[in-house]
């Protein structure tokens, strides 16, 4: 099956933000927005979801780090279409692993969830357990991805550091010190996606570094 024609979780735009519109990011003390997605999340043609800016598509977007090292796993996505589909984010720098919640992930208690976990072992191998927490989340009406897209933000923190790229999407990806990210950021011809330049500060300020640093 084509991705356009994946049956995909959308959620009605006034129903998700029913709790209150924002854009750019918004902490996970500031409203439940998981919460919201699953009550009111339904499933539609992925085709027609991406051209369909009344409802949402909401992404577990997983950024993975080792925090003894406060290293993070960054990646820079494949440029040839034959390895990655979405040509808007082809040769992107990320440091955020996610994908499309669909139909099959339904069955788990928590499809978000069940599709984070699906997505991390089919992108990436971490080698251990991790623990799971929500940052907050992401909102970007600005473009044309992100006015179809609602960013749920993780951070996994793994206990070992040992992470390696499994998806032929990934062009090539490891474990990077922050001011490595912060040089790739600020590079006059770094292409970096959008939601990973939103996710910047919230993760410093999650693993302990200041703000702008």
């Amino acid at each position: 099956m084509g991705n356009d024609e994946q049956t995909i979780m959308v959620v009605p735009r006034e129903a998700l933000f029913a709790p209150g519109y924002f854009t750019g990011f918004a902490p996970a003390s500031a409203a439940d927005y998981e919460g919201v997605a699953l009550r009111h999340g339904t499933y539609m043609r992925r085709s027609d979801a991406e051209h369909d800016p009344r409802v949402k598509q909401p992404i577990a977007y997983t950024i993975v780090c080792h925090r003894p090292s406060a290293r993070v796993f960054a990646y820079r996505r494949a440029s040839e279409a034959g390895k990655y589909d979405e040509a808007r984010l082809r040769g992107k720098w990320s440091w955020g692993v996610g994908g499309h919640i669909e139909r099959s992930d339904g069955a788990a208690a928590n499809p978000i969830r069940a599709s984070l976990e699906r997505e991390l072992a089919e992108e990436i191998s971490i080698d251990g357990p991790f623990s799971l927490r929500v940052l907050g989340y992401i909102n970007d009406d600005a473009t044309d991805v992100g006015r179809v897209h609602f960013g749920i933000l993780y951070l996994a923190e793994i206990a070992v550091r040992a992470v390696v790229p499994r998806a032929p999407e990934i062009a090539h990806g490891s474990l990077r010190e922050l001011a490595e990210l912060e040089a790739i950021a600020r590079a006059p011809d770094a292409a970096v996606e959008d939601w990973s330049r939103i996710a910047w500060e919230p993760l410093k300020a999650a693993l302990g570094a200041p703000a702008g640093a």
